[in-house]
């Protein structure tokens, strides 16, 4: 775990897009060490939260493998499709990684279109399960699925193409939800709209689907785009794992243009509240599956930090802060990822990769 360490205190002598793809610091035995977590999980059943509505005492029964065929494992579903997601990144970044085998081996048995187009038919199977992970599941199913897409290999063609009834029966479900959506959701937890919506635009717009990226944009203005002084300096909650209000800034990156945005910016937050997100969260204990998100709430605050400090204008009086910011929280959280409690275990090493490679 030290030389993990090592590894996010080397990043502030590099650019942090060429140490992401280039400089090599994030090497094969980092990956392999963190492939671990999810290798682990994926196929563990328990301990499980399904988060099952029930329509009577026969599906009250069902066990999780049972309801989710492929995202039965890694405590929940979500936590499941991301830690397929992470693993996906792994390999496409480091065909040679020492896991390579079980990582095929695991991903070959899970894109199964079969068993996809189960998981699928879970969302119109009972009366409620069309809300089923709306939308932080979703919009993570929309990021394994464009990480599958963009990866130009066979086994990602092959796996990508498994995959597709369930990205429709997501597309389909966000596409009639999000016209009803009247007001956005501002918690730091799943259903935080910001958040979805970030993933959701950036599959649409990668996968050319230019009705669903238009519908995304309007929303974003109109939910947004007129906010000023957000109370950023009540953040966090108790148990939060994204920031609302850099949530918020993330998604307004790829809405506005860079002009428009710094303007944007300035009356979004308040001097306190922006200086209240740069931060670190304390983690008290690490054993407490709600305290534990606090460690995510860094590790998604980075990412959004990096992405709105490298998108506001040179000379603008915080983009010298948020990068510094970004690399602290990265390097305070990191040592803590696999800390051998399952409530972190399961889901915060893909967190750490987004961040990383985001």
């Amino acid at each position: 775990m030290n030389k993990l360490l090592l590894f996010f205190i080397l990043l502030r002598f590099t650019t942090w897009g060429y140490a992401q793809q280039n400089s090599g610091l994030f090497n094969e035995a980092t990956a392999s060490r963190l492939s671990k977590l999810p290798l682990h999980c994926i196929a563990n059943e328990w301990p499980n939260k399904t988060s099952h509505g029930s329509d009577s005492a026969t599906d009250h029964r069902l066990l999780p493998h049972e309801l989710h065929p492929v995202f039965y494992g890694c405590y929940d579903w979500h936590s499941s499709v991301h830690g397929h997601w992470m693993l996906v990144k792994l390999l496409k970044t480091f065909p040679g990684i020492a896991e390579r085998t079980q990582i095929v081996a695991l991903l070959n048995k899970s894109f199964q279109l079969e068993k996809m187009k189960a998981e699928a038919a879970y969302f119109s199977k009972y009366k409620t399960s069309a809300l089923y992970e709306r939308t932080y599941g979703w919009a993570w199913l929309l990021k394994l699925d464009q990480e599958l897409y963009e990866w130009n290999d066979p086994l990602g063609r092959a796996w990508h193409a498994a995959l597709q009834p369930l990205t429709a029966k997501v597309k389909e479900l966000w596409t009639a939800y999000l016209p009803k959506q009247t007001y956005p959701n501002r918690t730091g937890v799943h259903p935080n709209t910001a958040f979805g919506l970030v993933f959701a635009l950036d599959w649409a717009t990668a996968l050319r689907q230019e009705d669903f990226a238009a519908l995304i944009r309007q929303r974003s203005r109109e939910y947004y785009l007129n906010n000023k002084a957000t109370p950023a300096y009540l953040e966090p909650d108790g148990s939060d794992f994204l920031s609302p209000s850099l949530e918020i800034a993330d998604l307004m990156t790829r809405v506005l243009d860079k002009k428009a945005f710094a303007k944007w910016f300035d009356k979004f937050y308040t001097k306190k509240g922006i200086e209240n997100v740069l931060t670190p969260p304390i983690v008290s204990d690490r054993t407490d599956y709600q305290i534990v998100h606090l460690d995510g709430l860094s590790l998604s605050r980075a990412w959004c930090l990096k992405t709105v400090g490298a998108y506001l204008p040179q000379g603008h009086r915080y983009k010298a802060k948020l990068l510094p910011a970004a690399e602290e929280m990265l390097q305070k959280t990191i040592p803590h990822i696999s800390s051998g409690n399952y409530g972190g275990d399961h889901w915060l090493a893909s967190f750490a990769v987004y961040a990383i490679f985001n």
